[in-house]
């Protein structure tokens, strides 16, 4: 048994950053994580970093290029971002790893006792034992029920496919939620041709239908097809038999890659929670409070692991949770963040704070709308991308901001701006009436704003 004063399963965003924080107070720190391949945690090695890569490669590619050229550009493309994970990889180990109050164990960990964890690594099985535990072991692709896919070579989840180094010709994807639009907006501009099959009868079902449609409209201009209520059936190598929801027929598409992008959930399945007195939830996420405790207060979560947003930042949100829980006057909690922006990188970038309009209406606040189209924005003209609809949802009787979408270039970085109004309690004229830079994407909130 070796004795720490804390014991972190998970080497993510939230976890490391911790680990780094009570080093320097002089804790013992046990840092578990199962793979060498997944230091630095879901962001660095298979989320964030290696699709932002591969998005912004993907944006210069040649689209005039012949097939074999585009193959070339692809396998460079994914050679790159090894490099980039590989060098973020390294940093990370090294700056635990060489921290002598952390000790890094490479194995796969699970709950002997309340405050005992199980580590087998390679080498050997090892007991750990703290006061205090902290669980950071994200979340894992759902693989749906799908005849054929078991150990079918020609099926990828959105970890596995960004280790494929030869471009499909022909990328059929079974999920057109945010991830599976990501990756169909990313090969289509690779030079695939992409089929998306979403089983329900609209795209990101969350977003307003103006959005979503808009969305659709830009993603078929670059080629990629639709197909809406497809339920599939079965996989046979990287052929995909669907049947339409609607008219009963059963089709079949002919590909030569299929990626599952059905969806993510929390990572909990092999931690033996039920030893330590950690309840889950019904979809296995871990059970906390506002301060992240969970039904055993000596042991926290953090990041995907408890379910709700999967963002990298909101993982080191968590952190500072937990560290004015643990060592300040602890009001900091959960519900203090809300609203969360978030992005989805698909080419324009989708950015969105707030409830939908959807949501307004059934809430039954008095709202008022704004819209401004992209191509009416100086800036999406010099940049050669002028796609997409911006959109705001304001309180009529406040004046203050509900709500915001933009989906057009940079919108990733403009959607941070309306988050710090909303946060600050500005009303929508402060906006409005704030002298931007010109030409900037930012300076359409001017006009976006005016009622």
């Amino acid at each position: 048994m070796k004795k720490y004063d804390a014991i972190i399963i998970g080497f993510g965003k939230g976890g490391k950053t911790l680990a780094v924080e009570l080093a320097k107070r002089n804790f013992t720190v046990a840092m578990v994580e199962r793979s060498d391949q997944m230091y630095g945690g879901t962001c660095i090695n298979i989320g964030c970093i290696p699709t932002k890569t591969l998005v912004h490669s993907a944006g210069l590619a040649d689209k005039n290029a012949t097939w074999e050229q585009k193959q070339a550009y692809y396998s460079r493309a994914i050679a790159r971002k090894e490099e980039v994970t590989g060098l973020l990889r390294g940093k990370n180990y090294h700056n635990l790893a060489d921290n002598p109050n952390i000790t890094v164990y490479t194995g796969t960990g699970a709950f002997a006792a309340p405050d005992t964890v199980e580590v087998r690594t390679a080498e050997e099985t090892v007991l750990l034992q703290a006061p205090q535990i902290f669980i950071n072991t994200g979340a894992e692709t759902v693989i749906p029920p799908i005849e054929g896919i078991k150990d079918n070579p020609n099926v990828y989840t959105s970890t596995s496919i960004m280790e494929l180094t030869e471009l499909p010709a022909h990328l059929a994807i079974v999920g057109g939620g945010y991830i599976g639009l990501e990756f169909a907006s990313m090969y289509a501009s690779f030079g695939s041709q992409v089929t998306v099959l979403e089983g329900y009868s609209e795209l990101i079902a969350r977003e307003d239908r103006d959005i979503a449609a808009s969305v659709q409209e830009v993603l078929e201009k670059k080629g990629i097809v639709f197909r809406l209520n497809a339920r599939v059936q079965s996989v046979d190598g990287a052929a995909v038999t669907y049947r339409d929801a609607v008219t009963g027929d059963v089709l079949r598409v002919e590909a030569d890659a299929v990626l599952l992008a059905t969806g993510r959930r929390p990572n909990t399945s092999r931690l033996n929670l039920a030893a330590a007195g950690v309840e889950v939830d019904e979809r296995g996420a871990v059970i906390v409070n506002g301060h992240l405790q969970t039904t055993n207060p000596h042991i926290r979560a953090i990041g995907d692991v408890k379910g709700g947003l999967q963002f990298t930042y909101i993982s080191l949100d968590d952190y500072r949770i937990l560290r004015e829980d643990l060592f300040g006057a602890g009001e900091r909690k959960v519900s203090d963040r809300d609203p969360v922006s978030y992005s989805v990188f698909i080419d324009p970038p989708l950015s969105r704070i707030g409830m939908s309009e959807a949501e307004a209406r059934q809430k039954g606040l008095n709202i008022k709308v704004n819209k401004l189209p992209v191509t009416a924005i100086p800036r999406a003209h010099t940049l050669g991308n002028t796609d997409g609809l911006f959109k705001v949802i304001v309180d009529a009787d406040t004046d203050k901001i509900i709500s915001c979408t933009l989906f057009g270039a940079e919108s990733g970085e403009v959607i941070n701006i309306v988050a710090m109004a909303m946060k600050t309690g500005q009303e929508y004229t402060f906006l409005r009436d704030f002298i931007f830079t010109h030409p900037s994407m930012g300076e359409a909130l001017n006009d976006l704003m005016n009622f």
